[in-house]
């Protein structure tokens, strides 16, 4: 089976090979923009299956179908809302929603298999997707967090922040001035309310910035230790199952 990946964030695509490769499958191409992908396919046989993220670097991927007749069967990559989302469902249509999880991974590619199997030759409309992206509203991230100190209330813009920890079941900020603030949200919903490109969640307990690292050193059992500038309280160890996507998103 020839699989393409069309996907404008490099480590997001690196990502999603390695996990489709997890599944026994190899991943022939990987393709970054509308431009490349044009080019390639003007020029090489298309393959049997497409992940297609729909934003790429130089416009929708909708442009691609647009200008090329395609002729592979496709499994959206998406961070669109749940609606949008619903909309696919009703079209028969896959879709994985980023962050990507390996098990839904798995079902999609199976659903796939058996689609192909039954119905080889199944046609998507690609101009009724394209309606229902052309003018998604786009994901906001927060910018500050409002902190009650007594009765005064602080505002914290992200830029301040050194990192994100849990302790004693609370979620703290933790501030380049060396200061500690608890936040009324746990860390499981602070990632789908940060900025995934500034902020990665290196372990069960902390969430850093990428601008906060001061150094990176290698630690027992394949992990990595982050060091940051003042926060002292304990040891920033990247577990080991998230080293190589840490890896990829400092790229």
């Amino acid at each position: 089976m020839d699989i393409l990946i069309i996907e404008d964030e490099k480590p997001a695509a690196r990502l999603l090979q390695r996990k489709v490769e997890k599944l026994g499958l190899q991943v022939n191409t990987m393709l970054h923009s509308v431009e490349e992908a044009l080019n390639w396919f003007g020029e090489n046989p298309h393959p049997n299956l497409i992940f297609l993220d729909i934003q790429l670097s130089d416009g929708l991927s909708f442009e691609i179908f647009e200008k090329a007749e395609i002729k592979s069967a496709v499994i959206f990559t998406t961070a669109y809302d749940e609606y949008a989302l619903r909309a696919f469902k009703l079209n028969s249509i896959d879709y994985l929603l980023k962050p990507i999880d390996e098990d839904e991974l798995e079902i999609a590619v199976n659903k796939f298999k058996a689609r192909n199997i039954a119905a080889p030759n199944l046609s998507l409309d690609f101009e009724m997707i394209k309606r229902m992206f052309v003018n998604p509203a786009e994901k906001s991230y927060k910018k500050r967090f409002t902190i009650k100190l007594g009765q005064q209330l602080k505002m914290i813009n992200t830029e301040e922040i050194e990192c994100f920890y849990s302790e004693n079941k609370g979620t703290y900020i933790h501030t380049y001035d060396n200061r500690d603030y608890l936040l009324d949200v746990t860390l499981e919903q602070l990632e789908t309310e940060i900025d995934p490109a500034d902020f990665f969640r290196v372990s069960r307990k902390f969430i850093i910035p990428m601008k906060a690292i001061k150094e990176i050193v290698m630690y027992s059992n394949s992990r990595l230790k982050v060091i940051l500038p003042t926060y002292k309280n304990d040891e920033i160890i990247v577990s080991r199952e998230r080293v190589n996507e840490f890896k990829d998103w400092l790229d």
